[in-house]
């Protein structure tokens, strides 16, 4: 659609929305609300196809002044869980999928570098597994039992522990964003150089299969969610680099706002990976097509719901513009 119909077609809707906000004219707190939604994906449209034009910007300062007053005056409905992670979070995430393969590509780039590492040094795996993890694996695996580290724990205790390091660990990657991204960086480096080091030394023991099998069964999600926390850390960084049409500040006031919603996302993740991890890895002894039936599954379920989910929710909202 050209820009001069695209005003035409929506100048009405922003002049009484601009109306309400400025001029205090009366309107319900619901319709103040769907009307601000509606606004809002006209600048993510305007953002796509009109970028740098005097549309965006206007735009832009609508919804900002828009914002406060929005969620000052919004009655929340009784589903307002179920609709930020079924639409409200889904359709703001689209707009960042560059920063989710950004941190997924420095993630398994820092992977190969822990594995080569490993492979190259032979004292760089206990510097980074320590002396106590690494003897303990070893004893394990004289005994027959290479994943007995994962039935010390009694299952309760194991899920609340895992469970609450692992969201310290996606809050962590988010807060360090503030650092124009490098600190999200470093989180995602060390991480990563961890699990590499960690699979060449399952590796180098003959072992590898026996520990993707059992290892990625709460793995798949957790390590996917940690890169997902990691794009909201570059979402903060993003919002002081680049601020675009915003101020700077507002750029980055929006940036810490979109980036705490993605963490927030990652969060039931974080309790799956933690649940299967303190119950269900520890099950050793499950056949192969089980254990890689739950692997695929939790592959398929991050894929759509941060990639494929999006990406059709932006396709339907464009369609209604």
């Amino acid at each position: 659609m050209r820009e001069a119909a695209f005003v035409k077609q929506n100048k009405d809707k922003w002049l009484t929305f601009e109306n309400v906000i400025d001029n205090n004219a009366k309107i319900s707190p619901d319709d103040l609300s769907a009307l601000y939604i509606e606004v809002t994906d006209h600048l993510s449209y305007a953002q796509t196809f009109y970028p740098k034009s005097k549309t965006l910007s206007y735009l832009n300062s609508l919804s900002a002044k828009a914002h406060q007053k929005v969620y000052k005056t919004k009655k929340e409905s009784k589903g307002r869980i179920f609709s930020f992670f079924l639409k409200e979070f889904p359709l703001q995430f689209y707009k960042h999928q560059k920063q989710l393969l950004i941190s997924f590509l420095v993630f398994g780039l820092f992977c190969i570098v822990g594995a080569y590492s490993a492979a190259n040094e032979q004292a760089f795996v206990r510097s980074i597994l320590g002396d106590a993890y690494v003897n303990m694996t070893l004893d394990n695996i004289d005994k027959g039992d290479p994943m007995a580290v994962y039935k010390q724990m009694q299952e309760m205790n194991m899920f609340l522990g895992i469970t609450i390091n692992n969201i310290r660990v996606g809050l962590m990657a988010y807060v360090l964003g503030i650092f124009l991204g490098l600190g999200t960086l470093y989180v995602l480096m060390q991480n990563a150089i961890m699990l590499g080091s960690f699979q060449y030394f399952f590796y180098d023991k003959g072992l590898l299969w026996e520990s993707v099998r059992t290892i990625w069964i709460h793995g798949t999600i957790e390590i996917s969610v940690i890169i997902v926390a990691g794009c909201a850390g570059l979402v903060v960084g993003k919002g002081l680099l680049f601020p675009g049409t915003y101020t700077r500040l507002q750029s980055f006031i929006n940036g810490v706002k979109e980036g705490l919603k993605i963490v927030i996302s990652t969060v039931p993740f974080f309790i799956v990976a933690g649940f299967l991890e303190g119950f269900v890895t520890r099950q050793t002894q499950m056949p192969d097509w089980l254990a890689i039936s739950i692997i695929l599954i939790s592959l398929a379920l991050i894929v759509y719901y941060y990639i494929i989910y999006p990406i059709q929710l932006h396709k339907k909202e464009i369609k209604h513009v």
